[in-house]
């Protein structure tokens, strides 16, 4: 006998089920990340051993150089120059931004791998403890303001202290054409001490509910200021509300929705849980202006996708998406990685020849002939010299 209790397939995919509708969202970005890292994976691989790729180097890989990304922002702005050497990483970025400002902190609940497992890992803290454990206020806030120091610490660094100059030297550095195979090589090849920080922020993540969201990643500490000017708010109607607290005990950062008319924290991700468990109709919603242009959960998933296929395509339309670093500088770059010039120097560029050094890029660039357009290499750097 049919358990009528049970959802149908239908009823499951209704508009209105918006957790499953984010957790499709988040297992695509999870699979094109995977994906990502496997063909860049195979890309550096063929270049390790001396062979020209056959795998065309992925574009996204480029999100996981959100230094070099900032800096390519600065730089953009202060010289009309949009680099060729990580252009997808600066595209990247501006969606990210976008997001905070368009969908508040979307990013993390929607997108962000890591805000997917730290999804699982709050299921195994809950798990262990039986509840939900939180801190007291007076060491969470302190804790709390760490990725915000963090942040203030980058700002400073590449905003206030470096000027066109400094960011032309970085991007075209030996260090910062390879940042993406170094990126990887930490991962592949990595030490000991970094092995054991990484342990210890996870078995903290398990033990603190969102120990690094919450207290040190600065990516979602910029997402979080900027959620400020977000358009988009999640409101509370007092008239309709029962009192029953359920938004309140679903809200994965703590946040008191049930005592607030208006979500205005810096801690929230928009995943939009509150708005799913209320029982009462309209009584918790996302939009721009209460009780007006209330916006679906469904359109808000909608939403965020297209922001992110739209800038891709963007991307690719401006012929701002693929490296200007072809596949012949790249097999020199790996031939040549042990070289002093393309290690890190305590957060600063070694020093090198800029003109020199781009001279003998285009040389090799030059040197490749008609082989860029068979191997669909990408066109030259853009640079002042």
């Amino acid at each position: 006998m049919k358990d009528i209790d049970k959802p149908t397939i239908f009823e499951k995919l209704s508009p209105s089920n918006i957790q499953l509708y984010r957790k499709i969202v988040q297992y695509l970005f999870l699979v094109t990340v995977v994906l990502i890292g496997i063909k860049f994976t195979m890309f550096v691989s063929q270049l390790e051993n001396g062979i020209r790729p056959t795998v065309a180097r992925p574009p996204g890989i480029e999100a996981f150089l959100p230094i070099s990304s900032l800096i390519s922002l600065k730089y953009w702005l202060v010289s009309g120059v949009f680099n060729q050497v990580h252009p997808s990483g600066l595209i990247i970025l501006l969606m990210v931004l976008a997001t905070a400002v368009l969908l508040k902190r979307g990013f993390c609940s929607w997108v962000c791998p890591f805000g997917l497992l730290t999804e699982y890992l709050n299921r195994l803290h809950r798990f262990i403890f039986r509840k939900n454990v939180k801190l007291p206020a007076w060491l969470d806030y302190p804790l709390r303001s760490l990725k915000y120091l963090l942040l203030a610490f980058f700002l400073w660094a590449i905003i206030l202290q470096m000027n066109a100059v400094a960011l032309e030297y970085f991007i075209y550095s030996p260090y910062n054409m390879v940042a993406d195979i170094k990126m990887l090589h930490f991962f592949s090849n990595i030490s000991n001490f970094s092995l054991w920080v990484l342990i210890i922020i996870l078995v903290l993540s398990i033990l603190i509910r969102n120990f690094w969201c919450r207290f040190l990643c600065p990516y979602g500490a910029l997402l979080g200021a900027l959620s400020f000017f977000s358009i988009l708010k999640i409101h509370r109607s007092d008239d309709t509300c029962t009192r029953c607290q359920k938004c309140t005990r679903t809200c994965p950062v703590d946040i008191k929705v049930h005592k607030t008319l208006s979500v205005i924290s810096d801690e929230c991700h928009a995943c939009l849980k509150c708005v799913a468990v209320c029982p009462e109709e309209d009584t918790l919603y996302i939009s721009a202006s209460k009780r007006k242009a209330i916006l679906k959960p469904w359109v808000y998933a909608t939403a965020i996708c297209l922001l992110f296929i739209g800038g891709s395509l963007a991307g690719r339309l401006t012929g701002y998406w693929q490296t200007g670093i072809s596949n012949s500088e790249y097999l020199f770059h790996v031939q040549n990685l042990a070289m002093p010039f393309y290690q890190h120097n305590r957060g600063e560029v070694p020093a090198y020849n800029k003109e020199a050094w781009l001279r003998m890029m285009k040389k090799i660039r030059e040197g490749q002939g008609a082989m860029r357009q068979a191997h669909g290499d990408a066109k030259p750097l853009n640079t002042k010299n």
